[in-house]
């Protein structure tokens, strides 16, 4: 699976996926650490990575954009973790959401829980 780490995580996150068989990079790889976050969706979207963040912009701008891609992987609860930590927890629960990152959705993972919503969100303002 394709991967963009964005600047609220460390690029630690996407080495360690990149170690685990995926084709990730970080938005420093691309000089991108401080673009706003339409350049950074608009990058993955391009590219066909998902998203992966602790932003919960992303998801925002996802829902009102009426898009199906790019995916979004928000981290919450966890953010604070260490960067192997965040690396594990995603690629633990990869398999339970891979199909719907690749038809497009907003997977949230936080402590103990996670939540998928497939799109086009329907309903968004």
């Amino acid at each position: 699976m394709k991967f963009l780490v964005d600047a609220a995580l460390s690029a630690m996150v996407a080495e360690a996926l990149r170690q685990n068989g995926h084709d990730a990079v970080h938005v420093r790889d691309y000089g991108l650490q401080t673009a706003d976050d339409d350049v950074i969706f608009a990058l993955a979207k391009t590219e066909g990575r998902v998203l992966v963040s602790a932003d919960t912009d992303f998801g925002t701008l996802l829902a009102l954009s009426k898009e199906t891609q790019p995916s979004v992987r928000l981290l919450r609860s966890v953010a604070s973790h260490r960067p192997d930590r965040q690396a594990a927890l995603i690629l633990a629960n990869l398999p339970a959401v891979e199909d719907a990152l690749t038809r497009g959705s907003i997977v949230v993972i936080e402590r103990g829980r996670i939540r998928v919503r497939l799109l086009p969100i329907v309903g968004a303002p």
